[in-house]
């Protein structure tokens, strides 16, 4: 259970919650799919982007073995805020690289750094989320928690992709991606100010306890007491199979979008590509992220959780049609980017709430739930590493086919998966 206490919560939770989850969403989508966009436009192929853009991406996978150092050392506020100004830095030094000749190598170098601070800002994020809410409160604010997080892909991959395109035409590709980066940076800096002024501070005592432990010791518990978790293999099956699917669709939907007609693409320029996204999916996005947090609250999870995996799953097919028909204008592409961004936001949220109410309870809590959304990371990263030497050998058309047969074990293990805690939603 959270901790309520008025002492420590001077700010009313929505306005770090909003920020904090924000913040959290920018380098994973920028490293996942703005990057490879930046890339194509800079002349690299769709499978040496997918494949080094996902293969950096392996800290948020790895990220539970430095989860107990942040529960041990220091407080998740320090950690927030340090990763968030690191984060700042390390975008200006991707900016200033891009106009080197050997730029893939150094912006690539950079922006595993990039994903190593973003994959410890997530679990000292996630531990305040966790620690300083009630059930009840978890469940409110988890719509809103998924609509910031999710809003950092409409902003990163709609708003500033979409100025990068304008930015061409007058700057050219380098100095418009030079100039992306820097917002990045100069944006991160100032999320950092602001969490050190409104972040939630931890009860000091507690902290001085936690320090005295063996920090080995407290790793090999936190490592062996989540594998003996009730029924833990279901669940961290179920985790990684929900997103199975999107690791593939992800990675090559930009890529499919900006690839000319020819080669089986959309032919979209990039200013087209973050207008879709920065207009007809950011509202969709959020909606359907809030609306599942009432759903529910409403139902509850266990009996929400086949109707948030097909809304999540579903929408893939929007993909294969655009493959098949290869529109030239750009409303039928935004239907169908409203479609997929909609079911994203509303099936995205059932399976953060599992891992948080179903895998992370107990002692250990924050490390746990950093080890489960780490894992959860495989199920995107390994399909994206190798999605784009698939379309390479199958084309578009085939492998968004591929993508709808890649759902079929999300639904079955989401039919199947246990619940082994009993859902809670009363204020104690």
């Amino acid at each position: 259970m959270g901790n309520n206490s008025s002492e420590i919560r001077s700010v009313k939770p929505i306005f770090w919650i909003s920020t904090l989850y924000f913040a959290m969403g920018i380098p994973f989508v920028t490293i996942n799919a703005v990057s490879g966009i930046m890339y194509k436009d800079m002349g690299i192929s769709d499978s040496k982007i997918t494949f080094w853009t996902a293969l950096i991406m392996f800290s948020w996978t790895l990220k539970p073995l430095w989860s107990p150092f942040l529960e041990i050392y220091k407080t998740k506020k320090f950690f927030v805020v340090a990763t968030q100004f690191a984060i700042g830095i390390l975008f200006a030094l991707i900016a200033l690289s891009l106009p080197m000749p050997d730029f893939f190598k150094y912006s690539i170098a950079l922006f595993a750094v990039v994903a190593f601070c973003g994959a410890t800002h997530d679990i000292a994020a996630d531990g305040t989320y966790i620690n300083f809410l009630t059930n009840k409160e978890q469940a409110k604010y988890i719509g809103w928690q998924g609509a910031f997080y999710n809003l950092a892909k409409i902003i990163s991959s709609g708003v500033l992709v979409y100025f990068a395109g304008v930015l061409e035409k007058t700057k050219g590709v380098v100095n418009a991606w030079m100039i992306i980066m820097g917002i990045y940076g100069l944006l991160f800096l100032a999320l950092a100010l602001y969490h050190y002024a409104v972040l939630p501070k931890e009860n000091k005592h507690e902290k001085e306890t936690r320090k005295a432990g063996n920090i080995r010791k407290e790793l090999l518990d936190v490592i062996t007491s989540f594998f003996k978790k009730k029924n833990i293999m279901w669940a961290v099956l179920f985790i990684i199979l929900y997103r199975f699917a999107e690791g593939f669709a992800i990675k090559i939907a930009p890529l499919f979008f900006k690839a000319p007609r020819t080669s089986g693409g959309l032919g979209l320029s990039t200013s087209d590509i973050g207008l879709i996204y920065g207009t007809y999916g950011s509202a969709a996005f959020i909606l359907g992220s809030v609306l599942a947090g009432y759903f529910i609250a409403a139902r509850g999870l266990k009996r929400s959780l086949i109707w948030l995996c097909s809304a999540f799953n579903i929408p893939f097919v929007v993909y294969a049609l655009l493959a098949y028909f290869q529109p030239t204008e750009l409303l039928p592409v935004g239907v169908a980017v409203v479609v997929e961004y909609f079911g994203y936001g509303f099936g995205f949220v059932g399976l953060m709430l599992y891992i948080m109410q179903q895998i992370a309870p107990g002692e250990h809590k924050t490390a746990h739930y950093a080890f489960a959304t780490g894992i959860m990371n495989l199920g995107v990263m390994i399909p994206g590493m190798f999605s784009g030497m698939i379309s390479d050998w199958i084309g578009y058309k085939m492998f968004f086919i591929w993508v709808l047969i890649a759902t079929i074990p999300a639904f079955i293990v989401t039919l199947l998966v246990p619940f082994s805690y009993p859902e809670k939603l009363k204020e104690h």
